[in-house]
């Protein structure tokens, strides 16, 4: 069983809030699993028959299944690993989190199955092969949890929080507490961020079940750095093109700080994270070194891992970058955004590898003097 994740922390101490959950989270999630396993018995696979697949990407989200169906329990899992690691910030006081925070997307794979978590507008794309060209295309795995998703707006707007934009961004909304002009968070869910908790962000995930077939490719999990810049289609094709699987991540983030120069010329670039994902066994004759080392964790039951992964700080306007094992020895300890993969065992023995970014720049604000006006008679409509 392997797990991935990416982290992306926002606010004063997002750094430490984001490394809190990264060096904590999988080993919440393993002992959750394993009491799972010694009370049903059903993590030894996954079995889905008789859930409800979405036609459109092969995803499923079914509340409904049968007593005998293990993914509920997975979603149990994930909620409950989830709510206990923010229950431990909270009580944690070398970690400022009441205006600090991260967003999570994480993935578990076991055999042919994948089980994607949810925490706020990071996202999981699966890079699919698809039509008689077998062409690769994008799947989006996951949902973008922001403040004016009409799900995450309903919770919201029921816990007096209030979901606004800003001039000069109006199509970012952010939520804001009910009486003050903060913190500004442009998602719905995060860890930490206590001081918007009572008024409608939460820390639980939306959980997500994908088969694998054998057209299935790969899976990119980004923070929202990358998806701002790039389309779904975008980033299939980039990471599909990269001639050694270690380089696909680092190649991705090059594209994407590109992009940003040309949409965003004014702007400072956002902070890029990848993990890439790869669900085959490469070809032995396309093997590089760099692949075999750089790039492949974790022996198990499960078969060996096969990722690449990248990371790129939002205050470096070169694109020049060093392959994930280059940059995986200069981790710094001011950085916020990270990710992570390892072997989740079921003796709970973890391998772990680990890479860090920095420092959001337009998650989390206060409201400039001049749009005190605006919050007020939006607030006076409600």
């Amino acid at each position: 069983m392997h797990f991935c994740g990416v982290f992306d922390g926002h606010g004063p101490d997002g750094h430490k809030v984001a490394r809190c959950v990264r060096d904590n989270l999988p080993s919440k999630l393993s002992e959750v699993i394993k009491i799972y396993q010694l009370n049903t018995g059903i993590f030894s696979d996954i079995n889905v028959a008789g859930s409800e697949l979405n036609a459109n990407n092969g995803t499923s989200h079914d509340r409904k299944a049968s007593s005998d169906l293990s993914l509920p329990s997975w979603e149990a899992s994930f909620v409950k690993s989830f709510k206990e690691m923010d229950e431990e910030l909270s009580l944690d006081n070398t970690i400022d989190s009441f205006c600090s925070g991260s967003t999570a997307v994480t993935v578990v794979k076991q055999g042919d199955h994948l089980v994607i978590a949810n925490l706020g507008d990071s996202r999981a794309v699966l890079g699919t092969r698809s039509g008689e060209k077998k062409q690769i295309v994008p799947v989006q795995l996951t949902v973008d949890l922001k403040p004016d998703t009409p799900s995450e707006a309903e919770r919201i707007m029921k816990c007096k929080g209030r979901i606004l934009s800003v001039e000069g961004e109006p199509q970012v909304f952010r939520l804001w507490m009910p009486d003050e002009d903060c913190p500004g968070l442009a998602m719905a869910r995060a860890f930490g961020d206590f001081c918007v908790k009572d008024y409608g962000l939460t820390s639980s995930p939306e959980v997500f079940y994908r088969k694998i077939s054998s057209d299935d490719e790969f899976v990119v999990l980004a923070t929202d750095g990358i998806w701002d810049a790039l389309t779904n289609s975008d980033v299939v094709k980039i990471v599909a093109s990269a001639r050694k699987r270690s380089m696909a991540a680092e190649l991705l983030v090059k594209r994407a700080v590109r992009a940003w120069k040309r949409k965003f010329p004014q702007s400072k670039i956002d902070d890029c994270a990848v993990i890439c994902l790869y669900l085959k066994d490469q070809p032995a004759s396309s093997l590089t070194q760099s692949d075999s080392h750089a790039s492949r964790v974790g022996k198990g039951n499960d078969s060996e891992l096969s990722l690449s992964y990248y990371s790129k700080r939002s205050n470096v306007a070169s694109d020049q970058g060093g392959p994930a094992s280059e940059i995986n020895s200069k981790m710094m300890e001011d950085e916020k955004d990270t990710v992570l993969n390892c072997n989740v065992s079921q003796d709970a023995k973890e391998e772990w590898n680990a890479i860090k970014s920095v420092d959001r720049v337009n998650t989390m604000l206060k409201l400039p003097q001049f749009s005190n006006g605006l919050s007020r008679r939006k607030t006076s409509k409600d």
